[in-house]
Parts: C-alpha cells; sequence; structure tokens
C-alpha cells in the first residue's frame, strides 16, 4: 500500500506543479530547436563545412612539403638553381613534349 500522507499544503502542491510544469515546456522546447529540420540541416553544414576545412588544411600542409622538398632538389639553400640536375629534368621534358608532339602529328596523317 502507498504512503499518501502528504504534510505539504495545497498552495505548495500547486507550485510545485506550476514548476514542474515550466521545466517540461522548456525542456520540449529545448527539444523542439534540436529537431528541427533547419536547427539539423544547420548542424549538417558545420560538421561539413568543419571537416573540409580540415581536409583542405591537412592537403595543403602535405602539398606545400612535397612542393618544398622538390624545390630543395632543385635550389640550393641560397635560391640558385643547381643546374646539375636542372638540366637533365629540362631534357627530359623537352625530349617527352618532342614524342608527344610528333605522336599527335603522325595521328593527323
Amino acid at each position: 500500500m502507498a504512503d499518501t500522507s502528504d504534510t505539504r499544503n495545497p498552495a505548495q502542491i500547486e507550485a510545485d506543479i506550476k514548476r514542474r510544469r515550466d521545466v517540461l515546456a522548456e525542456t520540449l522546447d529545448e527539444i523542439g530547436v534540436r529537431v528541427h529540420p533547419k536547427t539539423i540541416v544547420g548542424d549538417a553544414k558545420a560538421k561539413v563545412v568543419s571537416t573540409l576545412d580540415h581536409t583542405v588544411g591537412r592537403a595543403y600542409v602535405g602539398v606545400n612539403r612535397v612542393v618544398g622538398d622538390v624545390k630543395a632538389q632543385f635550389v640550393d639553400e641560397e635560391g640558385a638553381p643547381r643546374l646539375e640536375r636542372v638540366v637533365p629534368v629540362a631534357l627530359v621534358v623537352v625530349g617527352v613534349v618532342g614524342l608527344l608532339a610528333f605522336g599527335a602529328r603522325r595521328r593527323k596523317r
């Protein structure tokens, strides 16, 4: 059998009910904001943008590192080109471009 003895008076019970009703209304308002489609879409967009920014930032750092490493292969500490490395690469590039041009010319005939 449940204990039904309550020492509160009716005014205290009504005040408690009102307080609980206010807390419940506030909670329902918060839930309504959280499940609103605009809120969900906004949160999803923010997450995608954050992930994309992080990914782009990491890619930038990686590319920057690779470019720096390649540059270090062709330029000395003073900024002067390393001809012993630049000339062979330039010859290879000219050769490849020449072969591509020659191949394209043969295909046209």
